[in-house]
């Protein structure tokens, strides 16, 4: 038996595992998101009675389980699991408070960044993907959530998708006119996020159109700079060869004498 075997294999840091498991149920959960968005549509907008609503709940609370399984392993596997905690309230609020169900898709969000790896750093198609695939999301959530809580409220003026969509619509675009707005607690919750949402989008394209222009600022400052010194190293060698020619010329004088 060899040193090498008698040697305890290394421990994987926590922080390895924690990012492991999240690369790894990214796309899984995103699934499990894009199936519960059209079973909660279905939900919402159709509005299925007896034997079909069982069968629209029970498939919506199999999906649900999934986000709850991530949530407490990505705790588990967290180094620092207090400051963990705190950092991620509202997915502890996702998962463990039954009003908060529709906000299950904004899980969809997690397509976002795999998209955005998926197009690369082409600028065109960062942006494409925050404010069309983000936007959309968000208010076609919103507008279903909104409109599940809104709807069986006495007093509520967002009784309908197309009255929730043009709500949700006026909400992320900050024109806010007011004609329409949720009455339940759990409707003006939706409202804040939606907002938080919507200032996200903005800000996530600010910021990649700002580091698009570092990086391309600094792709022409890198290129002005190996052209200088290539252009130095040319008048260099010139000099050299001139050097050159100038002491064969003063050698073949002196010979000449």
């Amino acid at each position: 038996m060899t040193i090498e075997q008698t040697l305890p294999s290394p421990v994987e840091p926590p922080e390895s595992r924690l990012k492991r498991w999240e690369n790894l149920a990214e796309w899984p959960l995103a699934a499990c998101a894009a199936v519960f968005l059209v079973l909660f549509s279905v939900k919402v907008l159709a509005q299925p009675q007896g034997t079909n609503r069982t069968i629209v709940h029970g498939m919506l609370f199999v999906l649900y389980l999934p986000f709850l399984v991530d949530y407490f392993a990505r705790l588990a596997l967290a180094e620092h699991r207090v400051r963990w905690f705190f950092r991620h309230l509202i997915g502890l609020l996702v998962v463990v408070v039954p009003v908060m169900g529709p906000l299950l898709l904004l899980r969809l969000v997690a397509l976002v960044g795999a998209l955005q790896r998926a197009v690369g750093d082409a600028i065109r198609g960062r942006v494409v993907v925050y404010t069309g695939f983000s936007a959309v999301l968000l208010v076609y959530a919103a507008s279903l959530a909104v409109l599940q809580v809104e709807r069986p409220a006495p007093g509520a003026n967002i009784t309908n998708f197309g009255d929730a969509l043009w709500w949700a619509i006026t909400t992320i675009t900050t024109v806010g006119y007011g004609d329409l707005y949720p009455v339940t607690a759990a409707g003006r919750i939706v409202a804040a996020l939606l907002m938080v949402g919507g200032i996200s989008v903005v800000g996530a394209i600010t910021a990649t159109i700002a580091s698009w222009i570092v990086q391309r600022v600094s792709a022409v400052d890198g290129a002005q700079q190996a052209a200088t010194v290539a252009h130095i190293e040319s008048l260099r060698a010139e000099v050299a060869r001139l050097a050159e020619v100038i002491a064969a010329q003063n050698e073949s004088r002196g010979s000449a004498r």
